[in-house]
Parts: structure tokens; sequence; C-alpha cells
């Protein structure tokens, strides 16, 4: 009987897609995938370290793991990505009932790491970016079990180059590394085969896509050209860019490729000039406005979100006030909203005598959050009355009778169906009602069924 592993996964997206790698590693190696924690031989934690709360929760989960080891003491237990990154050995040492600590460099060596500690004991291995020991093995080579069929994760990049106070990205993920075009280009076709209608390409700041390989200028907005070009694929997303990079040939590309969704996630972080300065942002208010205006100016029926952060230390009140202003300028379709986290080794972790009072910050936080729900509440409320294209993904989690599906803009639209439609399926919905956070709507037709198999491939990608 072959053994089976569960892979849980915090963070971002790029998180979500190494797990992808992962058990694709760990299904070419001839495990299969588990049911639930009860019927699992490997447990894969793949970890995040952008805030403080993510460390509480991988110890909190690996403590709970412990007793289950000791009912179970065959199950294996991963730590992989970020966290096990920046940690190496506190993992172990916090948790020695772990089996295996691999980093984000070296994915592809899930499953061997795995059959070592199996016959051999617990190992650690942590690779650099730069060190002589990996491979050089690009991760999206590597086969991915994907969580839908009809959509896929596509990374173009790893790493970052850029050096803001509070992020410890680069230390984790390393220098900017940009895949070739082609190759890019390659996986895309090979995922419209199978079935794929939707991709999303990944990048810690896709705007400088390319920077390294031309020497020159990026390649990004070439990028959104090319794969929107690529028969079988009705949408193209990405995430994230940064706003310093944000260039006009990307706005250009974005308005000119139908397949490219309107909708743009431009991080904003913070709306004081000082406090941008201090994060080593690369723009001001007014500059990081001025984009946001050509953006929308240039692609019709645009949709924006972005990221901010609350309690950034030496924010004043009327630092504060100002980021207020900007986000009501910006008025943007929905936002997520993070209270300062000091991370070790971040320039921004050093400030402690700047450091907010946490109550202040909380109050801050619930103002800011009114401001944002203002704002996309009247944007969902000026397409009631409108038909969307969705995907439909499938029932909701509340209510197995309603069915919830992504516009092009990626509003989540909940709506009812008189007969079961099939996740992967494009289908145009009346919008009847609207929330901040979600569109309520009443589905007109099934426009397109799935391309895609019954069962969710194992491919490159």
């Amino acid at each position: 009987m072959a053994r089976k592993y569960l892979v849980r996964t915090y963070g971002c997206q790029m998180n979500e897609h190494d797990s992808e790698r992962i058990a694709g590693v760990l299904e070419a190696d001839g495990l299969e995938p588990a049911s639930g924690l009860d019927d699992a031989d490997v447990v894969v934690l793949n970890t995040c370290c952008i805030r403080e709360n993510a460390d509480n929760r991988l110890y909190g989960n690996l403590g709970h793991l412990k007793t289950v080891k000791q009912a179970r003491p065959d199950l294996q237990i991963v730590v992989a990505g970020c966290l096990a990154q920046k940690d190496r050995e506190l993992v172990r040492a916090r948790a020695p009932h772990v089996d295996v600590v691999l980093g984000t460099h070296n994915v592809h060596r899930a499953a061997a790491l795995v059959d070592h500690a199996r016959a051999n004991g617990p190992v650690t291995e942590i690779l650099d970016a730069t060190d002589p020991a990996d491979d050089g093995a690009f991760p999206s080579a590597l086969p991915a079990r994907r969580e839908v069929p009809y959509a896929a994760w596509v990374t173009i990049q790893i790493g970052c180059d850029n050096s803001c106070a509070f992020c410890i990205v680069p230390s984790v993920r390393g220098k900017e590394i940009s895949r070739p075009l082609d190759e890019i280009v390659a996986e895309v076709e090979r995922l419209a085969s199978d079935g794929v209608v939707e991709i999303t390409l990944l990048g810690q700041n896709v705007n400088s896509y390319g920077r390294d390989l031309t020497k020159r200028r990026p390649l990004f907005a070439e990028l959104l050209r090319e794969v929107g070009s690529v028969d079988g694929i009705r949408r193209v997303r990405f995430t994230s860019p940064h706003p310093k990079d944000l260039r006009a040939e990307t706005i250009e590309a974005m308005a000119a490729v139908p397949t490219v969704c309107e909708h743009l996630h431009l991080p904003l972080q913070a709306g004081a000039d000082r406090t941008l300065a201090a994060m080593h942002r690369g723009y001001t208010a007014a500059r990081y406005l001025d984009r946001l205006g050509r953006a929308r100016a240039e692609i019709d029926d645009l949709a924006v979100t972005t990221d901010l952060i609350v309690g950034f230390p030496g924010e004043t009140d009327d630092d504060f006030e100002r980021t207020l202003e900007v986000v009501a300028a910006a008025a943007y379709d929905s936002a997520y909203t993070f209270v300062f986290s000091p991370r070790p080794g971040t320039e921004a972790a050093a400030r402690v005598d700047d450091f907010v009072d946490p109550d202040v910050v909380a109050g801050r936080f619930e103002r800011l959050r009114v401001v944002v729900e203002r704002s996309a509440l009247a944007k969902h409320r000026a397409r009631v009355g409108r038909v969307e294209e969705v995907i439909v993904e499938g029932p909701s989690k509340r209510d197995p009778d309603v069915l919830t599906g992504r516009t092009r803009q990626n509003k989540l639209v909940h709506f009812a169906a008189p007969t079961p439609v099939r996740a992967g399926s494009f289908a145009e919905v009346r919008v009847v009602d609207a929330g901040p956070h979600f569109l309520r709507g009443e589905l007109v037709a099934v426009t397109a069924a799935p391309r895609h198999r019954t069962r969710i491939p194992v491919a490159a990608g």
C-alpha cells in the first residue's frame, strides 16, 4: 500500500505554488494524497515568516503533531518554506520531533530528504540561493499537483532585489532570478493543452521581470503579450507588482491584451511620504496616485487592490491621517491591511524605541478598515444590475446550495443555480446585491463547460 502525504500551507501565493510542487515531487516518488491527518504518513508544513503570528502558528501545530507522533512513531513531519529558511536549526531545537527541515531553495529535494530521514533519522538541509550544493533547478520545472484543474500558478521569477525596511523576503528568497521568457510561454502552452484557462504569473516584483536577463530593461509587458496570446488561455492575472516599477508599457499591455484581467494589485503600504521613505519604498504618495490614475485612465473598468501596514515604527498621528487621505483618494476595491510585525534581521525590527503603542495601532486599524470598506462597498454597489462573466469555483463553504465564482476583476460572487454547474465553467451572472467583500447574483447562463479532465493532473509547472 502506498504511503500518503498531507501538505498544509501558510502564507502567500508563492507558498501555495511551492506546496503544489512539494506535492508533485512526493507523488512522483510514489506517495498518494491523504484525506486528512489520520491517514497521513508524511505531514508537510510549508511555512511563512512575513508576520510573527506565523511563527506562533507553526510551533503551535508542531506541538499538536508531537502528540500525534508519540501515538504513531512512523509519522514523518516536514517543515519547509520561508520560516524554515529563516530559522534553520532553531526549528529542530524547538521541535526535535521534526524529521525534515528544508528551505525555499531545495523544494526539489523534498522526496529525497523524506526518504533519507526515514532510513537514517532527522535531517536539516537549508540552501542559500547561491549555494553550490543547489543543482540549479528552477522551481517551476518541477512537477506540481494543482489544487484546481482549470487554473494554475506560473512562477516567472524568484527572489527580490528591493530593500523594504519591514520585509524579510529577500533574506529567505534571495536575489531576483528571472526565468527565460520562452520557458514561461512553453509552460503556459502545456497548461493550456491540459485544460487550464486561467493563469496567475507569480513573482516578488513582477514589474522588474527580465531585468537580470537583458541587463537593460524589464520584459514584463512583453511577457503579458506573449502568454496572453496562448490559445486556450482566457484569463491572465499577476501578483505582485511594485509601484515604483509600474511602467507605461505594462499599463499599455494590460489595456491591449484581452486575456489580461482588469485587476491591479498595487501595494501602497503607507500614505505618508515620511513613512514611505523610512520603509525604502522608492515612491511618494503623489507618484503612487499618479501611476494609479494613469492605469485607471487607460484600462477600462479596472479594479484596484492594495496592501497596507498600520503602526510602522515612528508612525505619528499626522502620518496616519495622511494614509487615510491617500487611501480615500485611491478608492480601492479592497485591501489587505496588517498591523506592523517586527521580523528579526530587518531594519524596522531594530527601531524598538519607535514602536507604536498597540492600543493606538488597534484604533488606527479600525479607522482604516472603515475607509477601505466604504470605498469597497461603493465600488461593489456600482456593479449591481450588471451581468458579469465568472469562473465557477464550486459550492459556497457556508451554503452548498449557493455557487461561488470570480469575475475578471477578481471579485467573489455568490449565486444560486437551478441545476449543478461544474467548477471551471464560465457563466454569466447578473449582480443583484453587494457587500464590501463580495457580490450576490443570479445565474443568467452557462457559457462554456470546463476543458479540463475530471482528475486534477500532475503536470510540470
